[in-house]
């Protein structure tokens, strides 16, 4: 590893810092409407991966989000009681459950969404394209450990 300046532990210290706090802050603007669905973060995060993957399944739900299959099972449960999403079998292989937002599933995550791409909309509002694309560049390396 080269011997950069903002690579000693005290700068690394304050960007996983940084990470933690905005994580918190993106999640928080959202808090309150979760808190009128009584549902939470491990909701809200299926809920954005159902948005961004129409029909994804079971299988690959429990793959981006890393956690168990009864976790999984618990939101998906709490979310069909607020009829914000719908199962339908996979035509070829009826083990396969493809997951989609309902109506009001689309209007939940839209109502979430916006609270949430308010903060990240001006922060790229407020950065030059290279900012945002080194930012991107960055991200992507810490999601996949990329060395």
């Amino acid at each position: 590893m080269k011997k950069n300046l903002y690579l000693k532990d005290q700068e690394l210290k304050q960007y996983i810092e940084k990470i933690f706090i905005g994580y918190r802050e993106t999640v928080s603007d959202a808090k309150k409407i979760l808190d009128k669905y009584s549902i939470g973060v491990a909701h809200n995060k299926a809920i954005h991966l159902i948005s961004l993957y129409e029909g994804i399944t079971i299988s690959e739900l429990l793959k981006k989000l890393k956690i168990t299959k009864q976790s999984l099972n618990r939101v998906l449960k709490d979310l069909i009681k607020l009829n914000a999403i719908k199962y339908k079998k996979n035509e070829t292989d009826t083990r396969i459950k493809h997951v989609f937002l309902t109506e009001d599933g689309i209007r939940l995550f839209n109502e979430i969404f916006s609270r949430q791409k308010s903060r990240i909309y001006k922060a790229f509002v407020n950065s030059d394209h290279k900012e945002v694309i080194s930012f991107d560049n960055v991200l992507k390396k810490i999601i996949n450990g990329k060395i």
